[in-house]
């Protein structure tokens, strides 16, 4: 195995692990306070590694063309990057366990903050997971039959089920009310099996994922079309 694809397997393997934290976090009335700041440092530490990782992608943002496609890369990455920022400073003060000894004050704008950042790192790490989503449908089409087309429609058809049940997720959950700071309390059902509520997120995952992945499908296409039209 060359070195590259030793890198990329760890990029995968890394990005993986934030997707499955992410969820955690999401639902740390489910796993205690505990738990979730031990989490939320595992995350942070992943998304610095994520960063060292992905260095050369950081060095060249102010280099090149932007193509819309670009654009919209760039954007999603940067406000993950301040949304991560916001959940690790807001989260330090709001801290009972670990970083307790601190007692830096402010839990009150801290506490608004890191719902905010929350919720906004849910959307907009599954909208970034949907940008990369291509490159990883690429390389599970590589392990599968050639001859036997049908799986991609198979699984065409499970994402859109999953993402219609996203919509329906997203609505019931109340999400657009957490992402706007509607509302300031978050609602959750001491008796739903924690199965369940993980069903949810994962659908609402699915259906950013879904929207991230075709509208960089959509940006790309521009693209090449006016690249094709200057040309």
């Amino acid at each position: 195995m060359n070195k590259a694809r030793k890198r990329q397997i760890i990029r995968i393997t890394v990005d993986a692990a934030m997707t499955v934290l992410l969820l955690l976090l999401v639902g740390y009335s489910k796993i205690g306070e505990f738990a979730h700041e031990w989490l939320g440092v595992a995350m942070t530490a992943l998304f610095v590694l994520h960063h060292i990782l992905n260095c050369k992608w950081i060095k060249s943002i102010f280099g090149g063309k932007y193509t819309s496609y670009r654009v919209f890369q760039t954007i999603t990455a940067s406000l993950i990057f301040i949304t991560i920022l916001g959940s690790a400073v807001s989260g330090v003060i709001l801290s009972r366990y670990i970083f307790a000894s601190l007692n830096l004050g402010g839990a009150y704008l801290a506490r608004t903050v890191h719902m905010l950042c929350g919720y906004w790192n849910f959307v907009l790490l599954s909208l970034h997971l949907g940008i990369h989503w291509a490159m990883m449908i690429g390389m599970v089409s590589r392990k599968m039959p050639k001859s036997k087309p049908y799986w991609k429609w198979i699984a065409r058809g499970i994402a859109v089920l999953v993402a219609a049940y996203g919509v329906y997720a997203f609505i019931a959950r109340q999400m657009a009310e957490y992402l706007f700071g509607i509302t300031q309390f978050i609602f959750f059902d001491a008796d739903e099996p924690i199965a369940l509520f993980l069903l949810d997120y994962i659908a609402m995952m699915g259906l950013f994922v879904l929207v991230g992945h075709y509208l960089t499908l959509m940006l790309k296409h521009m693209s090449q079309k006016t690249k094709r039209g200057n040309s």
